[in-house]
């Protein structure tokens, strides 16, 4: 019989509130480099959840709960998204653009675009020839070459006259929504449905009066798609003993994926653990017996030499941090359509609570002692 907690039933997590929070969070922009307004958003919402709060230099924002205690735990998402930044305009008035993090070229013709300038949003659209103008022997793909946005105007005087400049940032222009009644559909879930499911980790706390034994350090850091920038910067201000990272990872159920190379994992089916280095083995096992003694349906990942995630900027820093990675199943990374489990992100939030209900303060994962 399962030593399941009170508060850890089947109902659903995400409540009313709560799920008005999401939608606005992922509504709202959050590029690479400019996350301020997300993190303001953020912010916000977690505040009457916890003890104290502070942003770095960056823009990484960070919660406390027990900011006295000596030992800290910290808990982690990363808030920025994939864009794209002005990179030249031409005589004719069209904007060519380079990444701005891991944004995929193939999906740009035909999405609207929120270029942020100085003077405010400045609507656009990726172009792109139409089929009949085509040569369909000698079709040419979309490409970071030819890709081009265009925002109505006819000349370069008339862009910048928006004031648009090389270097502003652009976003797609798609909204959250719900599909059929089992599936949260955004932009950008890839991570701030993480730093939405932290929140929800802290709100829990408070709610069912949870008293921690150490100090929770609840991290919405920013970078992290340019390089998990953000996670180094706040791991050595912080100098936590624990990190638990969420992120995403791939749901390889949908057509063109292969499994022997991506795993096995579907939305639906539980938060994924990850076997890689930079993951704990000690640590990764107290999650594992945490899920099977809460009953929490999980499912296993190896990453290989590395996460690609936070997990590896926390674990390799101050002179070594146990570190686990806790992922939620997605459809379609990277896209303005990504989409995530309604139960998985449930299930994630409550893996988390409970994991941090059975850390105890000083609790040692060296192997040899």
């Amino acid at each position: 019989m399962s030593n399941k907690s009170e508060e850890n039933s089947k109902a659903a997590i995400v409540n009313e509130n709560s799920l008005k929070f999401l939608e606005s969070y992922i509504n709202n922009p959050s590029p690479t480099g400019f996350e301020w307004e997300g993190q303001m958003l953020w912010l916000n919402y977690i505040k009457p959840f916890v003890d104290d709060y502070f942003v770095d230099n960056y823009g990484t924002a960070v919660a406390v709960v027990n900011p006295e205690a000596a030992y800290k735990v910290v808990i982690e998402a990363h808030s920025d998204e994939i864009s794209w930044f002005v990179n030249y305009i031409s005589k004719d008035g069209l904007i060519y653009v380079i990444r701005n993090g891991g944004s995929d070229h193939q999906i740009a013709p035909s999405k609207r675009v929120n270029i942020h300038t100085d003077k405010g949003i400045v609507k656009g659209l990726f172009g792109w020839p139409a089929i009949h103008t085509r040569n369909g022997e000698k079709e040419e793909n979309p490409t970071l070459k030819n890709i081009f946005i265009d925002c109505g105007c006819t000349s370069q005087e008339e862009v910048e006259a928006l004031g648009i400049h090389v270097g502003n940032v652009i976003t797609y222009e798609d909204e959250f929504m719900i599909l059929n009644d089992r599936y949260y559909v955004g932009r950008a879930l890839d991570n701030r449905v993480g730093g939405f499911m932290i929140a929800e980790v802290a709100r829990l706390l408070k709610e069912n009066n949870k008293q921690l034994p150490f100090g929770l350090y609840i991290v919405n850091a920013v970078q992290e798609e340019v390089g998990l920038r953000g996670a180094e910067m706040i791991a050595h201000r912080i100098k936590p003993n624990l990190a638990i990272v969420t992120d995403v990872t791939h749901d390889t159920q949908t057509p063109m994926i292969n499994k022997v190379t991506q795993g096995d994992l579907a939305c639906g089916k539980g938060p994924v653990l990850s076997y890689a280095p930079s993951v704990h083995t000690a640590f990764n096992k107290l999650l594992v017996k945490v899920a099977q003694d809460q009953d929490i349906p999980f499912q296993r990942q190896a990453s290989s030499r590395w996460t690609g995630t936070d997990t590896d900027a926390f674990a390799y820093s101050n002179e070594g941090v146990v570190s686990a990675l806790i992922s939620l199943p997605l459809r379609y990374m990277h896209t303005t359509v990504e989409m995530v489990h309604k139960e998985d992100v449930d299930n994630v939030i409550r893996l988390i609570y409970e994991a941090l209900l059975t850390i105890e303060s000083g609790q040692d994962f060296r192997y040899f002692k």
